[in-house]
């Protein structure tokens, strides 16, 4: 197997798969083509013979190195760039790319950065729900037949980033290292509370509105540092709103 430092930093997250079958064939197509960090949600079912079956038992280790969560938000926290698999199209499903592309940004940002791609039930996909955690979306282009074993879908994106790999020419570019997960969900968070105490969002559906926002700064990549800066605003905003419904409170009172 062809090792390289760029995959370390790349997971493959298998999303409640159904069957341990397709969770063994997934782990064999990534280590076919040199990934070996596989993580699973909520499976249906983790039979590990079954698992190892599909897996063969050469690689008991790497079954045996699965992480296993029970929550996606927490799953996907520590990354800084999540590409989400799409089947499906439509306005919610923005930023698509195929998987020759999506491989080349994948290999040019992970030197700095760890890279999850997204895998969803085998029976419906990702939600619109499961897709606001990511940075962009990959479609596998097929005939008219669309629909893809788990471990075909697994095996063609692992394909295409052990080709980009090889023929990577950007490896000598700095890429800074990008928000994780779990920073940037802290900023929606702030992002949404001082966006409704100003009247940005409407209070009776705030996360309908903030799909936007999130869409938004998606697309930017943001770096850390950046998000500190977009935090730092928020707080801001909020210290001056307060003083200014203070001061308003006050000079009420004064004049009675």
């Amino acid at each position: 197997m062809t090792e390289n430092r760029n995959f370390n930093n790349i997971t493959i997250v298998l999303y409640r798969p159904r069957y341990p079958e397709n969770i063994g064939a997934a782990v064999r197509a990534g280590y076919n083509m040199g990934i070996t960090n596989f993580c699973v949600i909520e499976p249906d079912d983790y039979d590990k013979n079954k698992i190892l079956k599909m897996a063969t038992h050469s690689l008991a280790d790497a079954v045996e190195g699965i992480q296993q969560y029970n929550s996606l938000k927490e799953a996907l926290s520590p990354f800084h760039y999540i590409v989400g698999t799409t089947a499906r199209l439509g306005k919610h499903r923005h930023n698509l790319v195929n998987p020759s592309q999506i491989a080349k940004k994948i290999i040019s940002l992970a030197d700095q950065n760890k890279i999850a791609v997204l895998f969803g039930p085998e029976d419906r996909g990702l939600t619109n729900e499961n897709l606001q955690y990511c940075h962009s979306f990959v479609n596998i282009p097929t005939a008219a037949f669309s629909s893809l074993n788990l471990a075909q879908a697994v095996m063609v994106i692992c394909y295409e980033l052990f080709t980009a790999q090889k023929t990577d020419t950007l490896s000598h570019i700095h890429i800074p290292r990008l928000a994780s997960r779990h920073e940037l969900d802290e900023m929606y968070i702030q992002l949404q509370e001082i966006l409704t105490k100003i009247s940005f969002l409407n209070s009776h559906n705030p996360d309908h509105w903030m799909n936007n926002v999130r869409s938004f700064f998606s697309r930017l990549e943001l770096k850390a540092k950046e998000v500190s800066i977009i935090r730092g605003i928020c707080r801001q905003i909020n210290w001056y709103a307060e003083k200014k419904f203070n001061d308003g409170l006050n000079q009420k009172n004064n004049s009675i």
